[in-house]
Order: structure tokens, then sequence, then C-alpha cells
């Protein structure tokens, strides 16, 4: 069957252009070439995701319909800015309220999540890419997602400067490189669990 993958998109801003918009074009460009359809990107800020680390936080909560979106698809592509050095307080709400899987196992033990691929997708005009990365793959292992060699692509511009991603007049070599490793590997590993998943 042919694998899907979905991408949250946590800039801070609920609507208008974002370069992790721009970050995610570049990724849908080459797991459309591993043959993997990108299905819909979801602009976290622009839905009532409610603070919590449960699956549904009761009424008005807009994460189970998401959550329900994610467990659907094959691959998830965790997508945000660097803000003060560390990924945006967008993804971090989004990796609390998977807090829940830990409680949510079948009768193996596996969380909702397992035999799941995810990626992570960094913008930023700071320091701070490797922070984030690690903080994303470390949260997102801890709830059951399986994390691919070369897992993450990520773009920082000039250090004070004022030029975004979604400025650049074009994609760097290297992160249209990383990309392409990002989801060749993502691509194989999640077919890899779909035709094989863990047996818990």
């Amino acid at each position: 069957m042919p694998l899907k993958a979905i991408a949250l998109n946590c800039t801070l801003k609920p609507t208008g252009e974002s370069s992790t918009d721009a970050m995610i074009a570049v990724l849908k460009d080459a797991f459309g070439k591993a043959d993997v359809t990108l299905t819909e990107t979801v602009r976290v800020a622009a839905l009532d995701i409610k603070p919590g680390v449960t699956s549904d936080e009761g009424d008005g909560d807009d994460w189970p319909a998401l959550r329900e979106k994610i467990l659907a698809h094959d691959i998830l592509i965790l997508a945000g800015p660097i803000w003060m050095g560390q990924i945006g307080s967008i993804a971090k709400r989004v990796l609390e309220r998977m807090d829940a899987f830990l409680s949510e196992t079948d009768d193996k033990g596996r969380m909702p999540s397992y035999s799941k691929v995810a990626v992570a997708a960094i913008v930023g005009n700071e320091d701070g890419a490797h922070f984030s990365t690690a903080q994303i793959f470390q949260s997102l292992n801890d709830v059951g997602w399986t994390i691919p060699a070369t897992g993450a692509v990520y773009w920082v511009g000039e250090a004070y400067g004022d030029v975004d991603f979604k400025d650049l007049d074009k994609t760097p070599d290297k992160v249209t490189e990383s990309a392409k490793m990002v989801a060749g590997n993502a691509a194989h590993l999640a077919g890899l669990l779909k035709d094989s998943p863990y047996p818990g």
C-alpha cells in the first residue's frame, strides 16, 4: 500500500506566510520522489489544542480530531521554528499531548504510534537547530515514534539577521540534499514497519 505522510506546521502564527511552510514544501517534493504522498499540512496554531497530557481535554479541544488524523498516516513531519534557541511552544504543545500515548497501549504494550515514523523540519534565524531536533526526537521516541537515520532537515540564517527561509531566492543545495535523505530514509523505514510492525 502507498505510504502517507502528514505535516504539522508548528509556526506560532495561525495564518499567513510561514518559513515553516516553505520548508515543508521542500520535504513534500522530496517525499513525492520517494513515493510518499504528503496528504495534508495542518497549521496547529489555527486550532484550539488545549494544554494537558490526555487525548481529550474536554469541550472545544481540537486535539482528538488532529490525533486521529496523525495516527491515520505512516509518517509524521513535525515542523516548526526556533524561538529563544529552542523549538517553539506550539510544537511543545503537540509533544505534550502525545504524552497520553504512554497509557494507551494495546494488549502487547504498544503505543498508538508504534511502527510509525517521525521526522523533523526546523527553520530559524538564530542558533538552536540541533538542540531543537534533540528535543523533538527524544520526546517523540519516548511516546513510541521511530526516528530514521538523518531524520531532520533544517535551515538557520545569519545570527542577528533578518532574512527568513521563505525569503530566499533559492533553496540551498544542502537543504535539498538533506530533505532527500530524510524522505528516502523515512520512506524506507516506514515501508519496513508497515510490512512488519513491532511485535511488542
